[in-house]
């Protein structure tokens, strides 16, 4: 890995946002922290999963960098009990070629991953894409189709009046879809349009798909609204939308 001195950078934000970083690999924790720190953001550091716990529920983060395989508890373990005092982003770091814990982690609710060795630079802008989009805009409109109800500017979505339990990405990708009814999109389009990325681990779309439908359906095993176009991808047909 590059110093990290050697890239410059802001976070897109007047407060700086909060990063707890963890890793039991002592190098790894301080390079991506020096580069954190120069792109602006406050850095807590961890090496062990109650640590990070601990370090959390002091100073709630904004975002956490977690890596998969951690001593006693694992990522995948700490990324549940993080999630159970609210949703937080997380970026999960994981071994190349590990493709089953990076499903794994995927399906525990982690945003992102990044596969190492990877680049700094990479992560930093990682960080920032996930912290993006999940601050709250300053307008948006309420969308609804199918007895769904997104509420744009204040992040929450329902399903009949009951509120759901969505990720970053899940949240973003139902958006995404009400805006856009009766329309196809391969898993490409919906890399670039909903993460922001044009290149990635297409089977991470396929993961919060399923996530997705498994909050929405009313039968996930045979989805109604969120469908596979075979050779495609998928399409939101509500059977009404409303904009």
């Amino acid at each position: 890995m590059q110093s990290p001195y050697a890239f410059q950078g802001s976070a897109a934000t007047d407060e700086a946002a909060r990063v707890l970083v963890v890793d039991d690999d002592p190098t790894v924790a301080e390079v991506v922290t020096g580069y954190l720190h120069r792109a602006g953001y406050v850095v807590d550091r961890a090496d062990d999963g109650p640590t990070a716990l601990a370090r959390a529920a002091a100073h709630r983060p904004d975002l956490v960098v977690l890596d998969l395989m951690l001593p006693g508890m694992d990522g995948l373990e700490v990324c549940r009990r993080l999630r159970v005092d609210g949703p937080v982003p997380v970026v999960m770091l994981t071994a190349r070629g590990d493709e089953d814990d990076r499903i794994l982690g995927l399906e525990v609710g982690a945003d992102d991953y990044v596969t190492k060795p990877f680049s700094p630079r990479e992560l930093v802008l990682r960080v920032e894409s996930v912290l993006r989009r999940s601050r709250p805009v300053t307008a948006g409109p309420r969308l609804a189709a199918a007895g769904l109800s997104v509420d744009v500017e204040g992040r929450r979505a329902t399903k009949g009046g009951s509120e759901l339990a969505l990720t970053l990405r899940e949240f973003d990708l139902l958006a995404f879809f009400l805006r856009h009814p009766g329309r196809a999109y391969s898993r490409e389009d919906l890399m670039r349009e909903v993460w922001g990325w044009d290149f990635g681990d297409l089977s991470t779309v396929t993961v919060h798909v399923r996530r997705l439908r498994g909050k929405v359906e009313d039968d996930p095993a045979r989805p109604r609204l969120i469908q596979t176009v075979w050779g495609v991808g998928y399409r939101f047909e509500p059977a009404e939308a409303v904009h």
